[in-house]
């Protein structure tokens, strides 16, 4: 009681008060500043995933991609031509399962299997002839683990 008294009487109880204060703004301040450095961390995330392509995205999420890329005619004949695909790995187990390939099969030669049965599903749907040469698959590496196919 005479502590208090005496704290009271050189003003110690005030800077107890302001201390406390202080301590209580620094807390504030502290979580403030986790919710900063969490909003620009996702901030930051969110921008990275808004620069990843689709099969990057797809890629991150584990999930089956493919697209075709470009559709090329040949000038001189409108009959031939070809389309360029990309694809991920998640793809080309999911064909696997559904038996277009096996392991130690080329992914192109998987994917090659796939569109072609795509392509025979759509001809017969238009009620059009299946029975019609396909072409033939030809595969060229490119560089970066990339393959043109035709």
């Amino acid at each position: 009681m005479i502590k208090q008294f005496f704290r009271k009487i050189v003003g110690l109880d005030k800077l107890d008060q302001a201390k406390a204060q202080a301590l209580a703004e620094v807390e504030v301040a502290k979580k403030l500043a986790n919710q900063a450095i969490n909003a620009a961390a996702e901030a930051a995330e969110l921008e990275q995933r808004a620069k990843e392509t689709p099969k990057e995205r797809a890629n991150a999420k584990g999930e089956p991609w493919v697209a075709v890329l470009d559709t090329h005619v040949a000038k001189d004949d409108i009959r031939n031509g070809f389309f360029e695909l990309d694809w991920n790995d998640q793809f080309v187990l999911q064909l696997k399962q559904a038996g277009y390939g096996f392991d130690g099969d080329p992914d192109e030669e998987i994917v090659d299997r796939w569109f072609r049965d795509l392509a025979r599903q759509m001809l017969e749907e238009e009620g059009l002839d299946t029975n019609r040469g396909a072409g033939f698959i030809d595969v060229k590496r490119l560089a970066g683990g990339k393959a043109e196919v035709k």
